[in-house]
């Protein structure tokens, strides 16, 4: 029995490391887009987040069952040891995704952790792979198209409502509406993301023969999970912030208030229906879809490639990984020492990795490289050109940028093509080359 307690906290502190570096890795859900168009000050931004996934926290508990007996079957001899190394393959694939840069799942990361974990350990029978179907793979690909498509046409509305009024008029209003919307996304993280640790917690305690089955989480369990999170999210995942505030399209403030409007209301609906939906996957397509609502706003492809990558590997990949711990964690307590061990090198290694390009609030807002123009970016333009008055963007193609020079004003006034054409005003002569007589 003492031996199961002693590993029962090493699950409970492992689980609530886990929820730190999802504070620090969904961050971006929340704030990006308010920090690239500077409705808030970074430290203030992730500040505000930091308190409003502690509220969020206590506001429900539907995720956290979902969790504890939806997924994996509790009575399928699922031992701590197991929860362990889900946790050790969750923990690695958000910090590895996090060097990245890349705004992956750590829900999905956890899914994975524990379905790997659980395959090796007790078999196909300790997984509900129709809760597996309904309540993670379905929400994962349908909750970013729904997000993308909502906060496109939110975004092309509100673009229409306003095209009349001047932007600077405007833009006070949008930035105040940012500000709400994003504690709204935080909140709503909070009712969602908190509450997999509470249920990840619960379950070893269900498995540890602490708490009943079927079980909801302990007050403490709830409390420790939301300050694990708000901690996360107060240090900030900077690197994420960037890609997603300005690496997958260049944000205005409709844009922004568009895309998190769209995000918490999909959040919100998902917590209250139990589904363990990725606030990443849902954050990540509403501000895709409000790039492809402004008219001229493209989004970068490849940097949105390389996201739907890491979103499509993170379960697999995670997985492995925890069934490689599970694995050496089950030849007994040396075993669980020497994932212990691993897992702490490894995510020393990448923090390590991390300090050789440092990102944190001084330096999130400074914008990727400009990439080539590819297909599908030349075709939207094409399509939707950006507005008249507005440059071209950093990545035009060059040919566009050269007729945009030479339809524009010169100095005078005067486009530069219908200079010297006025009849009434003869151009005036070219001064001939001297001769010079021998």
């Amino acid at each position: 029995m003492e031996h199961i307690t002693l590993l029962i906290g090493i699950v409970i502190v492992t689980a609530l490391v886990f929820d730190f570096t999802n504070g620090f890795h969904d961050t971006a859900n929340a704030m990006a887009t308010t920090i690239s168009t500077g409705a808030l000050r970074p430290r203030t931004a992730v500040a505000m987040s930091a308190v409003l996934n502690l509220v969020g926290a206590f506001l429900s508990v539907e995720v956290a069952k979902t969790i504890s007996g939806g997924i994996i079957d509790e009575s399928a001899g699922i031992r701590p040891e197991v929860i362990f190394a889900g946790l050790v393959g969750a923990i690695v694939w958000n910090l590895l995704t996090w060097l990245a840069g890349l705004p992956s799942s750590s829900s999905h990361a956890l899914f994975g952790g524990l379905i790997g974990a659980t395959l090796v350990s007790v078999g196909t029978h300790g997984v509900h792979g129709e809760a597996v179907v309904m309540k993670v793979l379905i929400p994962a690909v349908a909750a970013p198209i729904v997000a993308g498509l909502a906060a496109m046409a939110a975004t092309r509305l509100t673009y229409r409502l306003t095209r009349n009024r001047d932007e600077a008029d405007t833009a006070k209003g949008y930035r105040a509406g940012q500000i709400a919307s994003a504690a709204l996304v935080s909140l709503a993280h909070g009712t969602n993301d908190a509450q997999k640790t509470m249920g990840v917690i619960t379950l070893a305690l269900i498995t540890g023969g602490v708490v009943a089955p079927h079980a909801d989480p302990p007050l403490w369990v709830i409390a420790s999970a939301g300050l694990a999170i708000a901690l996360g999210t107060y240090l900030g995942g900077w690197r994420i912030i960037r890609t997603m505030g300005k690496g997958i399209t260049d944000i205005q403030p409709p844009q922004g208030f568009a895309a998190q409007t769209g995000a918490a209301a999909t959040i919100l609906a998902s917590s209250h229906l139990g589904f363990a939906l990725s606030t990443t996957q849902v954050c990540s397509g509403s501000v895709m879809g409000s790039g492809l609502g402004r008219k001229g706003g493209v989004v970068r492809w490849s940097t949105a490639g390389r996201m739907v990558l890491a979103w499509g590997l993170t379960l697999p990949a995670a997985g492995l990984v925890a069934a490689g711990a599970a694995f050496l964690a089950g030849q007994g307590d040396w075993g669980v020492a020497a994932v212990a061990v691993l897992g702490l090198g490894i995510c020393g290694a990448i923090w390590a990795a991390s300090r050789r390009k440092p990102v944190d609030h001084t330096n999130v807002n400074d914008g990727p490289a400009a990439e080539p123009v590819g297909v599908v970016t030349a075709a939207l333009r094409t399509v939707s050109p950006p507005p008249a008055g507005q440059p071209a963007p950093a990545d035009a193609p060059v040919a566009d940028t050269a007729a945009a020079v030479a339809d524009a004003p010169d100095a005078a006034g005067i486009p530069a093509q219908a200079s010297g054409t006025d009849s009434s005003t003869p151009p005036a002569p070219r001064p001939r080359a001297a001769t010079v007589s021998r």
